[in-house]
Formats: C-alpha cells, sequence, structure tokens
C-alpha cells in the first residue's frame, strides 16, 4: 500500500484518536501561570547576570539554563514544524484539522515559557533573542522522508519534549517554572499518545511498509534544536545533567514505544525487505540498550550512587 492509501485508511481512527483528545485535553491559560508580579522594566544598556534572576531563592545551574534555552527554542521553530506536517500529512479533511489544532496547542508553550523566563529573567533575553532569531530564520528542523516515516517520528519526539520539559521542570527549583513546564508536559504527553495510537494503526494497516520507516526513524533520530547556535554545547550540558541523554531515550522511549508498545518482534505478515528491516532494528535495539546500561552505570560512579555508607 502507497502513503496516500494508508493516510486515507488512517483517516477514521484519526478521528476517533482527535475526539478522544478533546475529550482529554484541558484548557488552560498562558498568562494565569507566569509570575508576573516578578516582572520590571528592562533598564537601558544593562547586562544580565546569574544575580539578576528572580526564582524566589531557587539557584539553578548552566545545565538548567541549556534546556529552558533548548525548550523554548524548540517551541518557537513551530512553524516549520507546521509546514512540514501540513505538506506529508495533508491540508483537508482530519489530517488538516488536527494540524491545525496541534499548531494551536503547541503556539501555547513558547508563549507561557517565554512569559516565565522574561518576567524571572532565568536565562540572558538578550541571547535568547538572538538565539531565536538565528534558529527560526534558519528554520532547521528534522525532516522525514516520508508520510510514512513522520508517524514514528513525531511520535517519539513528542515523549522525548515530554520528558525534557518534566525534567527541567523537576530541577527548577522554583514552584513557578515547576508549573509552567509540567503543564507544558501534559500537552505534550496527549500529542504522544495520539501519534503512538496513530503508528499502532499504521502498523496493524501495512506492518511491511511501517517497519522500514520506524528503523529509518530510530537511526536518524534527532532531538529538534540542531539550529540553534551552541547546541551540542547545550545538548551535551542537558545529557550530563540527566535531562535527556541516551539512557533516558533507550528507556523510557526506544524500549516501551518501540519494542513493547509496537511489538516490534511479535509483528508477522512482514515481507522480506521489512523481516530485514527488523533485524536490523533489533540488533540495533540490543546495542543501544548495553550503551545505557555503560552510560547508567558511569553516571553512577560519577555521582557516587551506589556507594557504601
Amino acid at each position: 500500500m502507497d502513503s496516500t492509501g494508508l493516510l486515507r485508511d488512517l483517516e477514521p481512527t484519526l478521528a476517533q484518536l482527535f475526539d478522544r483528545h478533546l475529550a482529554t485535553t484541558k484548557e488552560w491559560f498562558p498568562h494565569q501561570l507566569i509570575p508576573y508580579s516578578r516582572g520590571r522594566d528592562a533598564v537601558e544598556d544593562e547586562v544580565w547576570s546569574v544575580e539578576s534572576a528572580d526564582l524566589c531563592g531557587a539557584e539553578i545551574d548552566d545545565a538548567v539554563r541549556s534546556s529552558l534555552i533548548v525548550n523554548l527554542l524548540t517551541e518557537d521553530n513551530l512553524p516549520y514544524y507546521f509546514r512540514t506536517i501540513e505538506r506529508e500529512l495533508g491540508a483537508d479533511g482530519v489530517w488538516g484539522s488536527w494540524a491545525r489544532r496541534w499548531t494551536a496547542e503547541e503556539g501555547r508553550h513558547s508563549m507561557v515559557i517565554y512569559g516565565y523566563l522574561m518576567v524571572t529573567r532565568a536565562v540572558d533575553p538578550v541571547e535568547l533573542e538572538r538565539s531565536r532569531m538565528h534558529q527560526v530564520s534558519t528554520g532547521q528542523v528534522p525532516e522525514p522522508p516520508t508520510p510514512l516515516d513522520v508517524l514514528p517520528y513525531v511520535a517519539m519526539q513528542e515523549l522525548a519534549t515530554r520528558i525534557a520539559h518534566r525534567n527541567t521542570g523537576r530541577l527548577l527549583g522554583d514552584s513557578a517554572g515547576y508549573d509552567v513546564m509540567m503543564r507544558v508536559a501534559a500537552d505534550e504527553n496527549l500529542h504522544y499518545l495520539l501519534y503512538r495510537d496513530l503508528t499502532t494503526a499504521a502498523i496493524e494497516l501495512d506492518p511491511s511498509a511501517m517497519v522500514p520507516a520506524i528503523e529509518r526513524q530510530v537511526v536518524g533520530f534527532e532531538m529538534p534544536g540542531t539550529g540553534i547556535p551552541g547546541f551540542a554545547a547545550h545538548a551535551g550540558a542537558i545529557s550530563r545533567a540527566g535531562i535527556y541523554d541516551l539512557a533516558i531515550h533507550h528507556d523510557q522511549i526506544l524500549a516501551p514505544v518501540v519494542l513493547r508498545h509496537w511489538r516490534l518482534e511479535s509483528l508477522t505478515g512482514l515481507d522480506d525487505e521489512a523481516e530485514r528491516s527488523r533485524d536490523r532494528l533489533l540488533a540495533r535495539l540490543a546495542k543501544s540498550e548495553r550503551v545505557a546500561r555503560r552510560l547508567t552505570e558511569r553516571l553512577s560512579e560519577l555521582t557516587g550512587a551506589g556507594a557504601p555508607a
């Protein structure tokens, strides 16, 4: 089955999942989460410093600042994600309706995170704006090669984003920031569930087409944000802080979603190409697990976890 036919056959499932999403999602308002009382007018020629932040006594390190910057600039790149999803999945019917609703919900994320960062001055606003201008001007986002690739990629990406937002919120130490990040993460979780279950339905309709698409997206998976200035340094800090790293990626995305929920090992009716793709993917996931275990052990050694009392 070609991608056009598969997307057409998925329309009833998407309609059901869209209805479930609308029944589950919670209406919320960015202005109710932003602690405006901490804000103040900008001072001409003021140079930002860590001491100028108002986090109600909380002290955050550079890794958390990196995560806040990456999380926000990822949300700011929304126009390009919308372009990809609408182009690949369709602008009409239920596909278009979902893409526009998803865009409206994602737009609130950048509003509320940006508002929080500005009133608390948790990050350098000048650096942030320059990075935003570069990021949105260049418009670098992952571009899955086929419509079928979009489904597993976005499912994994939404879950990865949820994890990053939640872990950032936990490390902030500021109750207002925690509430902001948890609220955004809750939305991302609902988006993940829709795409996860939509991918499940696609696998049931045409497993031989979907297994190679899943393999491509697992092998080439990139967290959003590759166009952000200094992204490699930000990503390294985020990984070392345990906000998002390869171990988390394996244990909280690849293993529970690809292996267990999409039942990669037990799929039947695969053609020869899909069988070979599954074999390669299973080998890669086994290697990913070994790498995840080594990283976990190394982190435990560095932090003293498990050391004798």
